[in-house]
């Protein structure tokens, strides 16, 4: 857990692969409680902290996670992350690179809560959640291409499943199609960049987060920012 950016009402952290962002059954202590520490140490607070939860990322996914430090600014966040009032990118390295350059990508997706996993449809299903994103590819390597995803709708797994449906699986997404786990036990998906207006001052929140720090990452990076 690395903090990007804190203010009053606000605190974005930089989170890894291990971490979660909410207590879940595997009993390991969430984002929400390590910072809650963290805050009660950093200002020397007696009593409780408040921490409160505004969106959720997958565990083996690493990036941006922002939380609240106060209840109003933790309702108005809830709000604009519903109303898609708030701007998200994805880098993700995929093995096989889609056939197109850029697209926006529309599917179906259908939650199965028993394996914890998504499908993609091409058409309407009974139960099923329209799912839109849009791609365009970064960067090439050798063996594996980066893509930038910007998340129009916020579904279980999505970016992970409408990119296996197009054939182009994230690396390390052993769930999703990936031939083999990454030594982290994470996948090549990373919440990059977000932005939108501070629920309380109004000011524009823009933050970046730096990439994981393996080779293949910091390569990617490297190139992106050459061009």
């Amino acid at each position: 857990m690395e903090v990007l950016y804190e203010d009053n009402h606000l605190i974005i952290v930089n989170k890894n692969c291990s971490e979660i962002v909410q207590g879940d059954k595997t009993g390991d202590t969430p984002l929400s409680e390590m910072l809650k520490a963290w805050l009660k140490e950093k200002y020397n607070k007696p009593g409780n902290v408040f921490v409160g939860v505004t969106h959720r990322l997958d565990r083996p996914v690493s990036g941006l996670v922002v939380f609240a430090k106060t209840s109003k600014a933790l309702a108005r966040l809830n709000d604009m992350f519903r109303n898609g009032e708030v701007k998200k990118s994805y880098w993700a390295i995929v093995k096989r690179a889609p056939e197109k350059e850029s697209d926006e990508l529309v599917h179906y997706l259908v939650r199965n809560e028993k394996s914890n996993k998504s499908v993609a449809y091409d058409r309407e299903k009974p139960g099923a959640k329209r799912a839109v994103l849009d791609y365009k590819i970064l960067a090439r390597g050798d063996r594996y291409t980066l893509l930038e995803v910007d998340l129009k709708t916020g579904r279980h797994h999505q970016i992970r499943c409408q990119l296996a449906k197009i054939g182009s699986p994230i690396k390390g997404d052993l769930k999703y199609g990936a031939e083999r786990s990454n030594p982290d036990g994470g996948i090549s998906l990373h919440a990059r960049h977000i932005e939108f207006v501070h629920p309380v001052s109004k000011e524009l929140v823009s933050v970046t987060a730096p990439v994981p720090s393996d080779n293949l990452w910091q390569a990617f990076e490297k190139m992106v920012e050459g061009k």
